[in-house]
């Protein structure tokens, strides 16, 4: 009967980690992570999934004799916003995932 009292702790342990996870996922998708390119001329905002939901340039950097610039801007800063919520939801995560036995993202 010994084990019985061992499983339950176990269980316990485990809802409580589940419900861990679920309050740091629902955080993550609520947060927003800018990121900037070009010294501050493009801005990107992703949620914290990496979903792109704002965009925003300087005029200055809209040349149209040199859109090939503003798109690289463009990737860079998005792409940057999507690296930084990828590690900002590691952060979160990971403790939880180790907690769990499970690997790191």
């Amino acid at each position: 009967m010994k084990n019985l009292g061992g499983m339950g702790n176990i269980m316990k342990q485990a809802r409580r980690l589940q419900e861990e996870l679920e309050k740091a996922q629902a955080e993550i998708a609520e947060m927003r992570v800018e990121a900037t390119s070009g010294g501050g001329m493009v801005t990107a905002t992703v949620t914290g999934g990496g979903e792109l939901v704002s965009l925003a340039f300087e005029k200055e950097v809209v040349d149209p004799d040199d859109v090939e610039m503003l798109r690289d801007l463009i990737v860079a800063a998005v792409q940057e916003a999507q690296r930084k919520a990828q590690a900002v939801s590691q952060e979160k995560l990971g403790p939880l995932a180790q907690g769990m036995g499970l690997p790191m993202m």
